[in-house]
């Protein structure tokens, strides 16, 4: 897990995907994830779009390495819970001053628990999967790679967490700025 995070957040998010997948398929993602598999990776709008090389394998008739297209899709928070979420942490001025200095504070999951919602993923409910590959479970090994990039991500870019929920980081800021 060290490889793919630093941060809190993203060690966080880590760990919250891994209790929602299957961990042989976790081991496989880490491995394809560490392995360079991810070809193109992109995130626009909440939405995850990779291009994951797959295996070779004559046995099954493979000889070519194919390509796959995996998608993530996280659920949205609506804007009145964020109007809500935003008031909370704006009566904090702990939380503000640590957003606008781009970090994280550990405690700002307890603003979103106050209003029974969350940040970082709880439950597969949090997101939708789903990968061109032929393999029948979801998610795959192609879709547990992404994952750990986007993990990796977030330690570049925490605001990227916000976006993947539905509010931007301008928007975040703007409101933050307004308290």
């Amino acid at each position: 897990m060290a490889q793919f995070s630093r941060t809190w957040w993203g060690k966080n998010f880590i760990g919250a995907i891994e209790k929602i997948v299957d961990s042989g398929r976790l081991s496989r993602g880490r491995s394809y994830a560490r392995g360079k598999k991810v070809k193109s990776f992109t995130i626009k709008n909440g939405k995850v779009e990779a291009k994951v090389r797959g295996s070779v394998n004559p046995y099954f008739g493979v000889y070519k390495e194919p390509l796959y297209t995996t998608k993530i899709e996280f659920e949205q928070i609506s804007r009145s819970k964020w109007n809500a979420v935003i008031a909370v942490i704006a009566s904090k001025a702990s939380l503000i001053s640590r957003l606008l200095l781009n970090e994280i504070p550990d405690n700002i999951e307890d603003s979103f628990k106050l209003l029974d919602v969350n940040l970082l993923p709880r439950s597969g409910k949090d997101f939708k999967t789903s990968c061109s590959c032929p393999d029948y479970s979801n998610p795959c090994k192609h879709i547990a790679g992404v994952h750990y990039l986007i993990a990796a991500e977030l330690d570049n870019d925490p605001f990227l967490l916000f976006e993947l929920r539905g509010i931007s980081r301008e928007d975040l800021k703007a409101e933050l700025a307004k308290s």
